[in-house]
């Protein structure tokens, strides 16, 4: 079976310098190495749909979805929290992360992909419930892990957060979550 392959061409612009841990070359570096492989044109390629309002409010408040989208700026910076700041394509961005993870979760679940990768912008783990955190705005995994709750068939989910800091957003969300 194939791997689907959940990207967002449009992903927000980093307007913050070129040495910044979250940057659009993050995501070509990725790409690149696809094509060097030889992997990319094996890959299921699939473009991200924005995660719906329902799919934020599962693990986020309404107020804090419409928050963000009131302080996404027209033009420049909006400074959100001391390491996460917003440019006019971030709201629209942010949505498509979630929505990729979603949609690849689906796509795994139906049988119409084995695996799946989302090679999106921005990160979601240190999305809190109702805070912005470390370049994050939705909980992108805290999504996925909602929508399998859905499903009848599912007893249980797993998280295991793979990186070289704390998922605190996912911790906070599901803290007291059996």
């Amino acid at each position: 079976m194939a791997v689907a392959f959940v990207t967002h061409a449009h992903c927000h612009l980093h307007r913050m310098g070129d040495h910044h841990p979250e940057r659009p070359a993050r995501l070509n570096a990725i790409v690149d190495e696809l094509h060097a492989r030889g992997l990319y044109d094996v890959l299921l390629h699939h473009e991200a749909p924005r995660a719906s309002v329902e799919q934020l409010i599962r693990v986020h408040p309404l107020a804090y979805v419409e928050d963000l989208s009131k302080r996404s700026p027209a033009e420049g910076l909006a400074h959100i929290d001391p390491d996460t700041w917003m440019c006019p394509e971030t709201f629209e961005a942010a949505l498509r992360a979630a929505g990729a993870n979603v949609l690849a979760t689906d796509l795994v679940l139906t049988g119409a992909a084995s695996r799946a990768f989302c090679n999106v912008r921005p990160p979601g783990h240190h999305a809190e419930r109702a805070t912005t955190m470390g370049f994050c705005f939705f909980n992108t995994i805290a999504c996925v892990a909602e929508r399998l709750r859905e499903l009848p068939d599912i007893e249980r989910v797993f998280i295991l957060d793979w990186d070289v800091h704390h998922g605190n957003g996912t911790q906070d969300i599901f803290y007291a979550d059996p």
